[in-house]
Parts: structure tokens; C-alpha cells; sequence
């Protein structure tokens, strides 16, 4: 990492009137990056400058698995084109540039001055040049209201409205920073009127837009990447390293360095290679040809013997060529396949070009785990390094070490752009482990999830803009839906009803599966994911463990799936309220006012933040957690069990599991004790058999006649 230094140059003549203090004025050759931190490994003489028209900022972005950035001020009109390019100068260089958001020493990342230039920024300029602007301070404030006519006259949609009105806002509260001619009006745009107010609508995308791959999809996704993970993975790794070493010996890779053979050694060496080719009862590598005849494949064939692809042209290409084998539909690895799917061969033999695809199969398979299990954002995941994982033998606890990009920042509130590395490591569990080992076998990158599987090299002074150390989202995201595929192909072909079905939802993004993963964690506590990882387990090392950290983020989505939960569970609480369902129990008058009172205090709130939804959930009347045969409406101060979390967190929950009789927090609900009938019956039936071992039958008969007490006071006590 470094800053380069600026170009100087002589202002005198080029500073424009009324420029403020502390604003520095960019010349021709002064540096887009002046004042912002760089790779190490980029090449200074490379970087744009200001008289460019196509800017890349690519050298500040540090995150290895971000698209490749640039801003291309062609698609500015040319009255404002200049205006614009001094204007993004000093949204990214200087120090008191600011988001719409926070404080003024919150400078904006490149990404976000990327996304509002082509969102945005471009469509608001193109607008004023049709007015007849050619600098900003031609701008009027009749006209911005004719601005917002035009808007709604063109039916643009609701939230690309939202972010062109921040545009013109964001230009507005720069203008302390330009010279008078590129300043807005003095007064604030629209006098100042919110924006929801302005267009009488709220923002839509400003709701949870993530949506939840549902349970039928994402059960068989997991399940097969753990197979893959767990079956078929020394399957491919052997193939994908047999397919290196041939690859290796490609005439293209070998130049100069082939290895001599002294006379009569080649033929030799043929010999073996065909009389292992009959033993096993296989063909001569094939190729189809342009006419669709088969032909030796001699690239192939020289690899295997590691000569050169020249043999065709020479006089031992006869043996090859007489030896009476007949030629294969294509180029087959020796990997033998072994593993199985209920008894069937998971892969036919493996082809030389299919390696790559099915490595490639595996990586995306341990995303999948990793990104899953973990919680971790998608970008977090990507740039996970090589030796990130660490095991916790006093805790037990699978750790991993990594960056965080979102909510890194300085101490003025600035980002960080290279990441900082998380003071709290993820906790994972076991599987997600392996995953990890895997990627570092399959791979020499130093990052997890490389963009290849097999490193790019560059020359020295040939860098490409995006080194694309990382995949991407996008990648990330084409590849599982080449994961479902390549799945849900091998299924039709073996007739397996284990596929892997659409998803309501649309496409399998990466970025649904901490949500996904919330839904489960909260809604079924003790279902199973596949290959029996449990999801109470899960939660414990999660929410217990990396994410009792918030800036971790996965509480937040967490809380927001309990606050859902919660919400449906009162809206059914008071649906049988009103149907006259009994309560009984200590606790039986606190259920009942939390449950009027929750329905009127948050019926029809909207939240504006998955964090929102975290503080909410501290609220006193969300309390009431039903578990098996009991309700528990949670007092910290007086509860019995061992409470998961601290008394004042709002995330703590009661231990269902570890429910107390004598517990101050309990109420019996007509369903609880619909429950809790059931159980009586079958222990009815344990002490009613004779040949039950007496020690069992006493301690069933005390149990059965705690239930009977319950339910007699529940059916007989006095009612409200």
C-alpha cells in the first residue's frame, strides 16, 4: 500500500475565481488518486490523470474480489463534461468530500462514487445539458422542481428517483468545497423538503430486498456440495493433478525444456504406454476432426509420453499408429473413479478437458459451505486467505481469520479500503473446516477462492486493471448456478430424485445465504441440514461465538428473521386469545397483557434496518418464547434457566430445553397442554407394562403425576 505524491505544476493561472480554502485545484497531469491509498504493486507510471476521459480506479480498490472500476466521462455531454470531471475530483481527493449519511469526515468509497456517477450522476447531467446547462451554477431552483415534473412525467421508478434527487443533493452540499460556478443555488434544493415527502412514496428498495432460497432448494444444494466435499473430492483432485502434469508437458509449456532420451528410449516408452492401454481395454486418445472422423489426438499423446507433438511426423508414430487399438471418443485421464453414488459410479471416466470443470465444481461446492456455515459476508468470504483457519483445542472451536470491508473505517469515519482484519475471528464448525483444507489442496493461490484455479501470470510492465486475485459476486454467483446444473444434469442421467429444484426466489445468489441461514438457525432449531450438522449446533457456535460480535453483521440478519418470527407467533397468540383460549401457569396475566399489547404497539411497523430489528427485539412485550409443552414469558431478573446471552443484550433468549418447573416466567397455553396430554399417554403406557424395570416405572409414575397436576390446574384452577 501507498499514496503517490502529486504533480506539481503552476496554478497561477488555472485556479478558478472563488475557490475555498483548503480546496487544492487539479492541473492536466495531476493524479486522479492524488490523495488516496493505492495497491503496493501498482505501476505509478500507469496511473490516469486528470486530462484523461476514461479515469481507472482500479489501483485504489483493494478488495480481491471486486470488478474491475473506471469512470468514463465520454457519457457526460460535453457542456458539462469538464464541470463534472472537477467535480468527481474532488469527491474522491478531498478531505472534507462527504456521504449524504453520516458526518462530514466520512469520505465516500471509489466503489460508491463508481456506482452514483453511472446510476445517477450521469442521468441528472444529461437532464441539465437539455436545459441549456453549462455549469452547475445556471442551475435554478424552479428548474430543480421542473426536475422532479419530469421525473415522474418519464415513469422513472420509484427508487432510481430517490438516488437522482440524492444526486442533486450531494451536489448541493459540496458546493463549500467548488469555486462559485459550480455551485448550486444557495438555498437547499426543494427548500429543503424530504425526499419521501417530495414524491408522497416511500423508497422500495430500502426494504429487505434479500429474499430466502427456500428449504427445498437449499437442503439438496448443501447436500450435494457437502458430497462433493466428503465423496467425490479424491476423485477429482487426483484427476485435476494428472490433468496439470499433462498440461505441464504441453509443447506450449515445454519450449527448451524437453528432456533428451537417448536412442531407442521413445520406442520403448510407447511400447509401455500401449500395452497399458490393452491391458486395461482402452483406445488411443481421440480428437474429432473437422470432417467428424476420429483421429489419434497427438497433442495428447505426446504429453503422456512427454515428447514433443512432433512424433506424428516421425517414424515412431507407426507404432502408435499400427498398434491395432481402436481410437477413443476422447482423451481419458487414468484417474480411476472411485467413489459411488448408492452403488453407481458417481463420474464415467474421467476426460482430460473435464478435470478443470469438475476442480472448478469442487471450489464452488466449498463456497457453498464455507459462505453457508459461516455467516460470513460474500465479499468477506472471497478474500479469505490461505491459512486462515485455526483449531481452539481448550474451546473446541474452529476459528477463522480474515478481512471485513463493510463498516471498516478510520478514525475520522473514513473507509479503510484495503479491509482491516477482524478483531474477532468467525467460529465455524467442523465441516466448513474441511472445506477450507480442500481449497488449500486443490490450488497454489494465496486467496481461497481465486479467480482461477491455476494462478495468471503476467509479464513484468503488463498488468491488467483488476488483477482478479478473487472471484467476483458475479462469478461466485455463475458458478453455482453451473453447481445446480452440472447437478441436476447427473440426476436426470442416473434417474436420481435428489435434483435440485428452481428456487422461487430466482437465481441462487451468494448474497441470500446468510439470510437463508437465519431462517434456519431460527425457525427450526432442531431440524437437520444435511449429512446430520445440526442446526442448535450451528447456533450455538455462531450466534455465541464470531457473531456475538454485531459488527459481524450476522446478527443483524439473524434478528430480523427472530423479529419475523416473533411477530407471526403473537399474531397467532392473539388470534386464539380472541378465540378463548385458556392460559394458566405464574406467568399466565404477563402473557396475556404482552400479547394485546405487542399487537397494537407494532402492528403494521415497518423496519428500516436489520439492526432496527436487533434493538426492537429488546422490547419487554416480545417476550414470550413457546417451547415444548410450555410458554416462556421471559423475565431476565427471575428466570430459572441458564438464559442464552446477558440479561441487558437484546438478544437474549431463554433455554427451552432447560425449562424449570418451579420457574416465575412459565404459562400453559391450551395448546401446551394438548402437548403435554400426549406425553402423559405415553407414559401411561410405560407404567401400565409389567415388565417395565421398577426403578423406570417409579420415575415415569412421579413424572405422569406432575403432568396430571399441571393439567388438572390448568383445566380446574381458577380462571380469570
Amino acid at each position: 500500500m501507498t499514496s503517490p505524491a502529486p504533480i506539481l505544476h503552476d496554478e497561477r493561472d488555472t485556479r478558478p475565481d472563488g475557490l475555498p480554502d483548503g480546496t487544492v485545484w487539479p492541473g492536466p497531469d495531476m493524479l486522479v488518486l492524488t490523495n488516496r491509498q493505492i495497491r503496493s504493486d501498482t505501476d505509478l507510471a500507469r496511473l490516469s490523470r486528470f486530462a484523461d476521459d476514461r479515469w481507472d480506479l482500479n489501483p485504489g480498490i483493494f478488495e480481491g474480489h471486486a470488478r474491475s472500476q473506471t469512470l468514463n466521462f465520454e457519457i457526460i455531454p460535453e457542456p458539462l463534461r469538464l464541470a463534472t470531471k472537477f467535480y468527481i475530483w474532488q469527491l474522491i481527493n478531498h478531505p472534507k468530500a462527504r456521504t449524504l449519511r453520516r458526518s462530514a469526515t466520512n469520505r465516500m468509497a471509489l466503489h460508491s462514487v463508481e456506482v452514483l456517477f453511472y446510476g445517477s450522476l450521469q442521468h441528472v447531467l444529461k437532464w441539465f445539458v437539455g436545459r441549456g446547462i453549462t455549469e452547475f451554477c445556471q442551475v435554478t431552483n424552479d428548474m430543480l422542481w421542473d426536475y422532479l415534473d419530469a421525473l415522474d412525467e418519464d415513469g422513472v421508478a420509484i427508487h432510481k428517483r430517490y438516488r437522482r434527487i440524492t444526486e442533486v443533493r450531494r451536489l448541493w452540499v459540496h458546493r463549500n468545497l467548488l469555486p462559485f460556478y459550480l455551485r448550486l443555488p444557495e438555498a437547499p434544493p426543494w427548500d429543503g423538503e424530504d425526499t419521501k415527502d417530495l414524491l408522497e412514496r416511500t423508497r422500495g428498495d430500502r426494504e429487505n430486498r434479500t429474499k430466502r432460497i427456500s428449504e427445498q432448494t437449499m437442503q439438496p444444494l448443501l447436500r450435494w456440495a457437502i458430497r462433493f466435499l466428503e465423496d467425490f473430492s479424491e476423485d477429482i483432485l487426483a484427476a485435476w493433478d494428472e490433468y496439470r502434469l499433462l498440461r505441464s508437458r504441453r509443447p506450449e509449456h515445454r519450449r527448451g525444456q524437453r528432456r533428451g532420451r537417448k536412442s531407442g528410449e521413445l520406442q520403448a516408452d510407447i511400447k509401455v504406454l500401449l500395452d497399458g492401454l490393452r491391458r486395461r481395454g482402452e483406445g488411443l486418445p481421440g480428437s474429432r476432426r473437422e470432417d467428424g472422423t476420429l483421429g489419434p489426438a497427438w497433442r495428447h499423446i505426446a504429453s503422456l509420453l512427454d515428447c514433443s507433438v512432433s512424433i506424428e511426423n516421425t517414424g515412431s508414430h507407426r507404432l502408435i499408429v499400427e498398434s491395432g487399438l481402436p481410437i477413443a471418443d476422447d482423451c481419458y485421464l487414468d484417474t480411476p473413479v472411485t467413489a459411488d453414488l448408492d452403488g453407481q459410479p458417481w463420474h464415467l471416466r474421467i476426460p482430460f478437458d473435464e478435470a478443470p470443470r469438475l476442480a472448478r465444481l469442487l471450489s464452488t461446492a466449498c463456497f457453498i459451505i464455507v459462505a453457508y456455515l459461516s455467516g460470513a459476508r460474500v465479499g468477506e468470504v472471497l478474500n479469505l486467505r490461505r491459512g486462515c483457519v485455526s483449531h481452539d483445542k481448550d474451546l473446541g472451536l474452529w476459528l477463522v481469520e480474515g478481512l471485513y470491508f463493510k463498516g471498516a473505517e478510520d478514525e475520522e469515519g473514513n473507509k479503510i479500503p484495503e479491509g482491516t482484519v477482524r478483531e474477532d475471528p468467525w467460529v465455524i464448525i467442523e465441516i466448513a473446516a474441511k472445506a477450507v483444507a480442500m481449497l488449500e489442496q486443490l490450488h497454489d493461490s494465496h486467496v481461497l477462492f481465486p479467480n482461477r484455479l491455476k494462478p495468471i501470470k503476467t509479464k513484468p510492465g503488463m498488468e491488467t486493471k483488476r488483477r482478479g486475485e478473487a472471484r467476483a459476486d458475479r462469478i461466485i454467483a455463475d458458478d453455482i448456478t453451473k453447481f445446480i446444473a452440472w447437478v441436476n444434469e447427473r440426476c436426470r442421467q442416473l434417474g436420481r430424485k435428489d435434483h435440485i429444484p428452481a428456487d422461487a426466489g430466482g437465481a441462487v445468489a451468494p448474497s441470500r445465504f446468510r439470510r437463508t441461514l437465519a431462517w434456519f438457525i431460527r425457525r427450526k432449531p432442531r431440524g437437520l441440514i444435511a449429512a446430520s450438522i445440526q442446526y442448535g449446533h450451528a447456533y450455538t457456535q455462531m450466534l455465541q461465538g464470531y457473531a456475538g460480535s454485531y459488527e459481524a453483521g450476522f446478527l443483524d440478519d439473524y434478528a430480523f428473521e427472530d423479529w419475523l418470527f416473533r411477530m407471526e407467533g403473537i399474531a397467532e397468540d392473539e388470534r386464539r386469545l380472541l378465540a378463548g383460549e385458556h392460559v394458566s401457569g405464574p406467568a399466565a396475566d404477563a402473557y396475556r397483557y404482552r400479547v394485546q399489547a405487542a399487537s397494537r404497539e407494532f402492528a403494521g411497523r415497518v423496519l428500516h434496518s436489520e439492526r432496527h430489528a436487533r434493538d426492537m427485539l429488546g422490547n419487554p412485550l416480545l417476550q414470550i418464547h413457546h417451547g415444548d409443552g410450555m410458554t416462556c414469558v421471559l423475565n431476565p431478573a427471575v428466570a430459572a434457566c441458564q438464559l442464552r446471552g446477558s440479561a441487558d443484550d437484546p438478544m437474549v433468549t431463554p433455554d427451552t430445553d432447560d425449562c424449570r418447573p418451579n420457574c416465575q416466567c412459565l404459562a400453559r397455553t391450551d395448546r401446551d397442554i394438548e402437548i403435554n396430554k400426549a406425553r402423559a399417554a405415553e407414559l401411561a403406557e410405560i407404567i401400565n407394562d409389567t415388565l417395565a424395570p421398577p426403578i423406570r416405572h417409579t420415575r415415569e409414575k412421579r413424572e405422569i403425576d406432575r403432568l396430571l397436576a399441571i393439567i388438572e390446574h390448568h383445566e380446574h384452577g381458577a380462571r380469570p
